[in-house]
């Protein structure tokens, strides 16, 4: 928790490519890598079978009303009160997040079990194919829609808590349809509308109007893609022998499908083609996590 919440202030020193740029990308890496970690593992040894669709919707839910004021107060305060006022108070709330941990059940781990990482294969897949839709989804869709909203972080921060608000309810009612064993229909769903919302995306790059429109598209989006891909992720990491071991094989399949992803949009731009070519790339991730889904939540 402390190295996640050390690369904030860390980010505040970023001016462009240089050694604090290195630094940032060293200590976010190690501080992504445990927290991410473990917080999937606990989500897992700790969620149920039958109710993690819709505790995961109550999840996505949480994070999206916070999401309302989160980019409106940042975006205020980077204008008026500078970056490292900016990037230091999200380090401090980073911080405070680890206080409610001293009051939830400790989750013990084996020394040795033996196949855990075997198990983690399926979730090692879904995993790939969702570090690669995000890449273009969201990491380069992110720098286009700054782009497109003419580099204001005002503009920007509204657009986000716009999104938001649009997410904040759907991932409920999906997250209690999959319970209801509507497992294939919601795959259906939200990998319809992640198609739908990529070529939105990359066709709104370059416009402010049509970009915070897929942006929005994009938080609703989310709160359907998020339940239908960790239910099953988190329902085979506590099947597994060590939903521990299963999440850091499971994060590997994720930072691999990533940094590929990245590599392949970095060609495109390279080559002279749009970020919007980078973007529609997300359909290759999107289309193979479909498949493993579909076979996942078959009857």
């Amino acid at each position: 928790m402390a190295l996640t919440a050390l690369q904030f202030p860390l980010l505040a020193e970023v001016e462009g490519v240089g050694a604090a740029l290195i630094v940032f990308c060293v200590v976010s890496s190690i501080g992504d890598t445990l927290y991410w970690t473990t917080y999937h593992a606990y989500f897992a040894a700790l969620g149920d079978h039958e109710h993690r669709g819709h505790q995961l919707g109550v999840r996505e839910a949480i994070g999206a009303v916070v999401g309302i004021v989160s980019p409106l107060a940042t975006a205020w305060v980077l204008v008026n009160l500078g970056a490292a006022t900016a990037f230091g108070a999200s380090a401090a709330i980073q911080l405070f997040a680890v206080f409610p941990l001293w009051y939830t059940p400790d989750v013990r781990v084996a020394p040795q079990v033996p196949g855990a990482f075997k198990a983690a294969l399926p979730g090692i897949l879904l995993f790939l194919c969702d570090g690669w839709v995000t890449m273009g989804y969201v990491i380069a869709w992110q720098i286009a829609l700054f782009l497109s909203l003419g580099e204001d972080y005002t503009a920007y921060g509204s657009a986000l808590a716009l999104a938001a608000l649009v997410g904040a309810v759907s991932g409920l009612v999906l997250g209690r349809h999959i319970d209801a064993g509507h497992g294939r229909r919601a795959v259906w769903i939200a990998f319809i509308m992640l198609a739908v919302t990529i070529m939105f995306r990359a066709a709104a790059t370059g416009h402010a109007g049509l970009a915070i429109a897929a942006n929005a598209l994009g938080a609703l989006v989310s709160c359907l893609y998020m339940p239908t891909l960790m239910t099953a992720v988190y329902n085979l990491a506590k099947a597994s022998p060590c939903p521990l071991r299963f999440h850091v094989a499971t994060e590997g399949g994720w930072d691999a499908g990533g940094a590929s992803a990245c590599l392949a949009i970095a060609l495109l731009v390279g080559l002279g083609l749009p970020l919007a070519a980078g973007i529609a790339l997300s359909l290759i991730g999107a289309v193979a996590s479909f498949i493993l889904l579909r076979r996942y939540y078959a009857p």
